[in-house]
């Protein structure tokens, strides 16, 4: 389904984040952040940069909010050349926003979305001119290959009828844009979402703004649950037990138990809201302590009889400040616990413990203390060994010689401050 997005915006500069009319220097991962789990569906950054080593240091910036956060990111500001748009592209942006006012990116567009797609690449058109020059000039860049349209001005009622007629989507930013019009632009034109200061300067209150807005027949990216709570099999006191996991390890951090209205909440807002049988009360996880639990996925049990609940979860699940509540060995039989998944962590996070604490003997510590020289032809060593392996019948040198191979990389890796979720998230987008 094709979601009206509510995109807040900020500029990066110097390494730090600002809003608009606000000098505030934020910090852009902790933004970013708090953003997706008030329910942002994307965030438009305009990224400033007078020299190159300013640009990098931004572009290490929104590396680190690629890397720490889910929500997309709409890219634009400092391109001059295509490879501008590589390295906003390579940096983990989902779009990067050409603007139709610098004549070099209006040349970019055609070549960019050749080079590497034409979902990538948006131009930002900030013109006043005719609604008949402005659904002219979306045509122009629809066919030089953009998809995303973005117009930083309000449609007069003609210009959004006629951009209906236009397959590019459109994306408005403009401060006095309200949620009425909002309601009255998605009913007449093909819109991809809007930026509005007048609606999301409070971030904390997009949810209820998209709740109100699914109510006016507005398609927005909202939970919706395929049972009602009726449909639950519920125990003696008329709840439903929930096991909590993080959504991204599956680490088990905690139970607890919904009524009715906790399960609507949960839904509502996108944060875990529980029912306290000690206080007879609804509490939402966090409220307190900070520690809020925020909705990734719900699933439901085959009898029906138990919620599943994967979450980003934030600081300790536990009263006590562990983690998990599942903190207390009972019983443990000796067996392999190996998990394939997590080896190359559980090495690569060895590998990196070296480089910060040496230890004496160790071939790690000698490849570090090489540098990178010797890292490298360690690799290239080690590349060539998986060949000559792989002429052999046998499975069992290839397999060692692909461990070296990859123990190496590893280390390179970790020269290089690259990590395992950097190598994933980039396979994960090809």
């Amino acid at each position: 389904m094709n979601y009206c997005n509510l995109i807040p915006r900020i500029i990066i500069k110097n390494g730090k984040a600002f809003r608009k009319d606000d000098s505030t220097a934020y910090d852009a991962v902790e933004l970013c952040e708090k953003f997706e789990n008030d329910g942002a569906d994307e965030v438009y950054i305009f990224e400033i940069s007078s020299t190159d080593e300013e640009h990098e240091t931004n572009i290490g910036i929104i590396k680190e909010i690629v890397a720490e956060c889910d929500i997309q990111i709409l890219l634009g500001g400092n391109v001059k050349r295509l490879e501008d748009v590589k390295k906003y592209l390579y940096a983990g942006a989902k779009m990067v926003i050409l603007e139709d006012s610098k004549e070099s990116n209006r040349e970019l567009v055609n070549e960019a979305s050749e080079r590497f797609g034409a979902d990538k690449v948006a131009v930002l058109f900030e013109r006043k001119c005719s609604d008949e020059e402005l659904c002219k000039a979306a045509n122009f860049y629809f066919d030089e290959g953009a998809t995303l349209f973005v117009v930083s001005d309000k449609l007069s009622d003609e210009a959004a009828k006629n951009f209906s007629e236009i397959n590019i989507d459109l994306l408005l930013i403009n401060d006095e844009i309200t949620k009425e019009d909002i309601v009255k632009y998605c009913k007449v034109t093909n819109i991809y979402g809007f930026t509005s200061d007048a609606i999301l300067s409070d971030t904390q209150e997009i949810m209820n703004i998209k709740q109100e807005l699914k109510k006016d027949g507005v398609d927005v990216n909202v939970f919706e649950s395929k049972m009602n709570y009726s449909e639950f099999k519920l125990n003696s006191d008329g709840l439903i037990p929930v096991v909590v996991q993080d959504y991204k390890t599956n680490e088990v951090l905690m139970l607890a138990y919904m009524n009715e209205e906790a399960f609507d909440n949960t839904i509502k807002t996108g944060r875990m809201t529980y029912y306290s049988r000690s206080r007879k009360e609804l509490w939402i996880k966090g409220l307190t302590s900070g520690h809020y639990q925020y909705v990734k996925s719900l699933s439901i049990d085959c009898d029906n009889d138990t919620l599943l609940a994967k979450v980003k979860q934030i600081g300790a699940a536990c009263h006590t400040g562990k983690r998990s509540c599942f903190y207390t060995e009972l019983v443990k039989k000796e067996y392999d616990d190996t998990n394939p998944l997590m080896v190359f962590e559980d090495v690569f996070n060895v590998i990196k413990d070296r480089k910060v604490n040496p230890k004496e003997g160790s071939y790690t510590n000698y490849l570090f203390d090489k540098g990178i020289d010797k890292i490298l032809k360690k690799v290239g060593e080690e590349a060539t060994e998986i060949v000559i392996a792989a002429k052999n019948p046998d499975k069992e040198e290839i397999k060692y010689e692909i461990s070296d191979f990859l123990y190496h990389v590893m280390v390179l890796m970790a020269e290089k401050e690259v990590s395992w979720e950097d190598i994933t998230r980039e396979l994960a987008r090809r």
